[in-house]
């Protein structure tokens, strides 16, 4: 059996794995350890996916399937990268890509009306969204800077963007009839299966069928009304106009993979009212979507002059919208995963509130987050920077998290149970024993949900906080808000527990926007504290707290223990790999920090000599410890432009650090003589390795695809050093 799964996954974190894993191996062979790989790229998850369209050579073992099935064991030691969860255009241009290389994929259908591609669409339909992270997350989340990183920033700190008591950015959400206000939850006495119905003057129709769920489990329901929405977001675009701010819309339409497109796409509805009142026939002719976004959108009807000239007149007459690419004139509403809420808020936030303009320049922003549920973080952040000015990384303490997210726990959006209602009615989500556990009146295009958390994923939740609070003794809060529905329940769990264990006194319990306030408050004064969340805000506060920390969330120690002894290591957030790999592409310069995988990688070999007594392991984990802290101490991360040091210069570094601390520790005598002679080479020849990383930059770099690269030209443009890999082979 392979001792740890690194996992193959998509741009930029696979780029540098085309440089990092061989080193990885290399090392970790002397130790007796072996480093396999699985693919849940979203290339890998397509062809495994659709093996009856592919010839023998060309199929795909279903990679992601076999983890879910070994991170239930005690066995499992997996370090996952980030992975794209893709929004219906980034699947789609997958799609084509793999096309092109010969795959006989099925398109996507947009508007399946066959049995044959409503069949297509659905498995298609499971590939899209955060369909990874709940397979493979069979356990909770604790995540938290790692010590030699948080040292780093306080002594490195990174700009911060000044805020005024007078700026004009602001959180705009619904005031009723959203997620957040429709909620109803319920914890379930017995084991039960329950069913989703919709019950209109035509009679019942089955939205869902055959639930299962353990006694103990949580199960929550709830809708946004859409006529509600239309109302808000219409406002609000007036209201941007008359402020003089920017126009910024914030989803998740890749994790909330059923809601959020659509939300989005009354977006931009609204956004161009005037021009669907009068053209929506011809641009439902021409196959437009607005969930598919305004990029779509303006190329479905380029080629009709008098939809463009409205299209033109209308945006002259709306705010000016927050910009993705003010140079290629790429706006929020261009596609739904071009601006996603926990990359965005946090960056807009550590930029002052402000946001880049379609004129090019840093403005003031209506930050609009329709439902209500969260979008109190953002609001009271801003008002806290308002208040106190920006915060300062040299001296700001760290936020630490315990996130619930074992067994799909929480999975809005991610999960078979949301709807959008075809006709008015009720749905009703109905027990085996006849019991409606949940019950909401609706009219058409609503937006329904439902979501669950089971009790053993829960216990264990507060159990991993109580641990982590006992180790860090400091300040621990439950972002749990007693007046929601969902949280009553969970509060209901919490406090017996607390109470059970004699530390009802270390742990505080708050609503989400009282949470926040008290954790800047701390962190200000240099003191730290632990956030205990759901799902979702886990999701945000380890983007929002690290960036404002460390000023990016791909440096975060992200540990995963898993329910049944096993571990998973994950490397941090992906959101800027996208732009990495244009660069590369470009210019032949990754400026993705691997400092994340470093992290993960040491805990992932110290676990491996706590559940497997191999001590060499722990040996080498000790060692990626010492390397991690030269590579911050001697300023060896990526440098942001060409012809600077980037991820490669990185790898090298790593390597020669890991090998010197190898070479120069005592425990294990076999290990430092496997590797004096490899630290000596590569300091040898650091003048010539160097040099030649150096010399490929600046021209384009052939990787031979985007979603599936060529193994054989990634592997040249990411190890383009003769010399190095004569030393790691």
């Amino acid at each position: 059996m392979t001792d740890i799964i690194y996992t193959k996954v998509d741009e930029a974190p696979e780029l540098a794995s085309a440089s990092f894993l061989p080193i990885i191996q290399k090392f970790a062979a002397a130790a007796g350890v072996s480093v396999g790989t699985k693919d849940i790229s979203l290339a890998g998850r397509i062809l495994a996916t659709f093996p009856d369209h592919l010839d023998a050579a060309q199929r795909q073992s279903d990679d992601l399937a076999e983890l879910g099935e070994l991170v239930k064991t005690a066995d499992a030691n997996v370090i996952k990268l980030p992975n794209i969860s893709a929004s219906v255009p980034q699947l789609v241009a997958a799609i084509k890509e793999l096309q092109s290389k010969g795959y006989a994929l099925p398109d996507y259908p947009e508007a399946p009306q066959t049995d044959a591609e409503k069949a297509v669409r659905a498995k298609y339909d499971a590939i899209k969204g955060s369909a990874v992270n709940p397979v493979l997350r069979e356990g909770n989340s604790d995540r938290r800077a790692a010590k030699a990183v948080k040292s780093f920033a306080q002594k490195n700190p990174h700009r911060m963007g000044d805020w005024s008591a007078d700026s004009k950015t602001h959180v705009s959400s619904m005031s009723g009839n959203d997620f957040f206000s429709n909620e109803t939850s319920a914890t379930l006495a017995k084991d039960a299966t329950a069913k989703i119905v919709l019950v209109t003057d035509a009679g019942e129709t089955v939205l869902k069928d055959g639930l299962k769920y353990p006694a103990g489990t949580v199960v929550d329901a709830t809708f946004l009304s859409v006529a509600a929405l239309q109302e808000f977001l219409t406002a609000e675009i007036e209201k941007t106009k008359a402020q003089g701010t920017l126009f910024s819309l914030h989803m998740k339409a890749t994790m909330m993979k059923v809601s959020d497109p659509i939300i989005f796409g009354h977006a931009v509805k609204a956004f161009l009212a005037p021009v669907f009142e009068k053209h929506g026939d011809a641009m439902r002719d021409l196959g437009v979507n607005p969930n598919s976004g305004l990029g779509d959108l303006l190329a479905r009807v380029k080629g009709n002059a008098e939809i463009m000239a409205d299209i033109d007149a209308c945006m002259a007459a709306r705010p000016p919208m927050y910009m993705v690419d003010s140079d290629k004139g790429i706006t929020n509403l261009h596609v739904s995963s071009d601006v996603i809420i926990d990359a965005s808020m946090p960056a807009l936030i550590r930029a002052g509130g402000k946001g880049w303009g379609p004129d090019g320049k840093e403005s003031d922003t209506n930050c609009v987050i329709p439902d209500n549920s969260y979008a109190p973080v953002y609001d009271e952040t801003i008002k806290f920077f308002k208040e106190n000015g920006k915060l300062n990384p040299a001296t700001a303490g760290t936020v630490q998290n315990v996130g619930l997210m074992a067994q799909k726990a929480e999975e809005y959006g991610s999960h078979p149970t949301t709807f959008e209602i075809p006709q008015a009615g009720v749905v009703k989500m109905i027990l085996d024993d006849g019991t409606v556990l949940h019950e909401h009146k609706v009219e058409a295009n609503d937006i329904w949900r439902s979501a669950s958390a089971r009790k053993a994923p829960i216990e264990d939740w507060v159990n991993l906080a109580i641990d982590r609070q006992r180790a860090e003794g400091c300040r621990a809060i439950f972002w749990l808000d007693a007046a929601r529905a969902h949280d009553a329940e969970l509060i209901a769990y919490v406090k017996p527990i607390l109470e059970a264990k004699g530390v009802a006194d270390k742990f505080e319990i708050m609503a989400p926007r009282e949470a926040t306030r008290a954790s800047f408050e701390t962190i200000t004064k240099g003191e730290n504290t632990i956030a205990i969340t759901g799902n979702v805000l886990r999701d945000y506060l380890t983007d929002l707290f690290p960036i404002l920390e460390l000023a990016t969330s791909a440096k975060m120690l992200s540990i995963v223990k898993l329910m049944n002894g096993g571990g998973l290591f994950e490397t941090g957030a992906g959101g800027s790999a996208p732009k990495h790999v244009q660069q590369l592409m470009e210019e032949n310069h990754l400026r993705w920090d691997s400092l994340g995988e470093f992290c993960a990688l040491g805990e992932s070999l110290t676990f491996l000599a706590d559940t497997k007594g191999n001590e060499k392991a722990r040996v080498l984990g000790k060692a990626v410890d010492t390397a991690t802290q030269g590579i911050l101490d001697h300023d060896r991360s990526p440098s942001r432009k060409v012809g600077q040091p980037d991820n490669r210069d990185s790898h090298y570094w790593f390597a020669r650090y890991w090998a010197e601390a190898l070479a120069a520790q005592t425990e294990d005598a076999e290990l430092a003589e496997h590797f004096t002679p490899v630290a000596e080479a590569l300091t040898l020849g650091e003048d010539k390795i160097l040099a030649e990383i150096k010399a490929v930059q600046g021209k384009a770099a052939d990787l031979g695809g985007y979603y599936r690269t060529d193994a054989a030209k990634t592997a040249a443009v990411m190890r383009p050093s003769a010399t190095l890999n004569a030393i790691i082979g």
